[in-house]
Parts: C-alpha cells; structure tokens; sequence
C-alpha cells in the first residue's frame, strides 16, 4: 500500500522528500556517460563515448552491453527509447550518424548520416512517433532533423524552421536534454555568447526567439539542459563547465512558457548539465560539482551530493531515479518520502 501511495503522491506532484540514497549500479565502464533514458519502470539504456551502450530490464541491477559494431570511436551523447528493444542513438562530432535498434541492440541501423566537417549534433527528444534532434550552428542556422516514425528515417528540415543564431552562439551536447518535445510545441535552448530560448509551434508553423538572462557570454557558458513539467512550467539549468562550483547565475524558472524567467529564491550549487522534474514539486539537477535537489517546485535547492554525474532520467512514475557521469559510472537515487 505504501508504494501505490507513493507512486500516486509523485503523479499529483504531492511527495515530501526526508532522505535520499544513493546506490551505484554501473562503474569503471571506459566511457563517459551523457546519454540515459528509461521506458516504463524498469527498462533503462546508457549511451556516451567509445561506442558504448549498456540495456538493463531490472531497473538496473543487471546490464547487457550492445555496443555497435564498427562504431567503436563515436561518441553517443543522447539516446531516446521506444519499449524493452527499441531504442535510438545519436552522436556528437563529424561524422554524426544515427542507429536504431529493434531487437534490444543485438543488431543496429545507420537511418542517419551527415560527414560535413561542421556538423555536431547536441540534443534529440520525442512525444509519441515524432522526435527533433538539434544540432550547432552551420552557416548561421542552427541544424534540425524531424523523424514521424520514433526514428526510422530522418528529415533535414533546417532550410524550412530556420534557427538563427548569433555568432558565437551554439547548443550543448552535455546531456541531451537542450531539447525538449511536446505535441505541437518543441522548445530548444542555447548558449555561448548568447543564451536563446526557442519556441517552434509546428501547429501554427511559427518561431518565438527569446533573451534568456542566465550566465553567457563565453563558449563554456549558457543554457546546458531544460525541462518542462507542461508546456507553460519550466526550468533551465546550465553555468560555465570551466568554473564547476561557481553558481552565480546557473538555474532560472518559467510559468510563462519561457515569455519571462526568474531566479530561485536559492540556487543550485553550481554548473548543471541536466535537470529534471520528478514530481511538479520535486525537482533534481545535476553537474559535474554535484546534485541538488529541490521539494517546492525549483524555488529553493539543496545540494545532496558533490560526486560528478552529467545526465538524469526517471522511470515512468518517478519511482526509479537514474544518473550518470564521465567515470563510466550509473547510480539510482533513492528519495524517502516522510
């Protein structure tokens, strides 16, 4: 009764959070992990660098490794997942190429594959069958595939939704998560010199272009990871990856749909690469100077951990809390309601 409850307080965005436990899952993989994503509750995949992807299907208490072959020297920043045997990778550098697996990654497709020296795809998010992938600018407009079919085939539809950028201004490949996807509605962030928040309506073919007041200024600097509870109430995290610990401008929040942000009453504990909502009251970010977690909708945050982690996911529920980093490392979290 205690878990139907607890499952029910994260869904109305009600849960109270005492205690949080940690417990590592993966570690000493000769990877940096910045791709994770879940499906349902107990499937999650792992994706990064030297070609490496890792399955679990018991909430990560065992792991199968399904690295493609023939793509031991790609770096796999994001990974988005369709069921148990289904699943979507996509590389940062040149060449970028996309792979799908149906069959629990016994056996990948290439469905993608772009070798200008100028391509670095950042980010990719899907609802339902349809999914973006975005990526740096090249020739002043930032890259954007479309896929209809959870990433069967993909569409270059950057000379039709033209993102403009600033120069200097660019995506991070950090987590994959600068993108995020709902019906109609896809929302893209920015930074560098200049922090953008794009807003694209795929139902009335428009673009809003706004200023996003969060540290810039610099390659290191600007939006890193956003995410939104629904389409009006959101989060950015991000800072400066060169100064980890400093977290004077590093988190701003929306209830506006990004038209205007505020800061937290208190920060985050310094730069942040993912953030996520696991409840609408119960937020976690999470960088390479530590996690933090926050219980009153991302208005106050306290770190829990200084260990390094770049990217969070959550099951279906909330219920399993997943991170991992650039030691080839995977834990889940655990939070204890009161």
């Amino acid at each position: 009764m205690k878990k139907l409850l607890l499952s029910a307080f994260l869904s109305a965005g009600i849960f109270a959070v005492s205690a949080q436990h940690f417990n590592n899952l993966v570690s000493n993989i000769q990877s940096s992990f910045r791709g994770l994503e879940t499906y349902k509750e107990n499937v999650v995949w792992v994706s990064g660098s030297n070609g490496t992807v890792g399955r679990s299907i018991d909430a990560g208490k065992s792991w199968t490794w399904v690295n493609p072959k023939g793509y031991e020297q790609f770096d796999f920043r994001d990974i988005e997942v369709f069921s148990a045997k289904d699943a979507v990778i996509v590389s940062a550098g040149s060449p970028a190429v996309v792979l799908r697996t149906k069959d629990g990654g016994k056996s990948w497709k290439e469905v993608y594959r772009n070798e200008r020296a100028e391509i670095f795809l950042d980010g990719m998010d899907f609802h339902g069958k349809t999914g973006f992938i975005f990526g740096d600018p090249i020739d002043g407009s930032f890259q954007l595939l479309k896929s209809n079919d959870k990433g069967k085939t993909w569409t270059d539809v950057s000379n039709h939704i033209f993102l403009l950028a600033e120069e200097g201004e660019a995506g991070f490949a950090a987590s994959g998560s600068g993108i995020q996807v709902f019906p109609d509605i896809v929302y893209i962030a920015s930074g560098g010199r200049y922090s953008s928040f794009y807003k694209r309506s795929e139902k009335e073919h428009s673009l809003d272009v706004l200023d996003v007041p969060i540290w810039s200024g610099e390659a290191s600097t600007g939006i890193f990871s956003l995410d939104f509870w629904d389409k009006q109430t959101g989060v950015l995290v991000g800072g400066n990856y060169t100064a980890d610990q400093d977290n004077r401008n590093n988190i701003l929040l929306t209830t506006n749909a990004g038209k205007s942000w505020v800061k937290p009453q208190s920060p985050v504990g310094g730069y942040r690469s993912s953030v996520k909502y696991i409840s609408k009251s119960v937020l976690l970010a999470t960088g390479t100077s530590g996690t933090d977690l926050s219980t009153d909708g991302g208005q106050n945050w306290k770190t829990i951990s200084k260990a390094s982690f770049n990217v969070i996911s959550k099951s279906k529920s909330g219920k399993h809390i997943y991170l991992a980093g650039s030691n080839g490392n995977v834990e889940s979290l655990s939070l204890t309601d009161m």
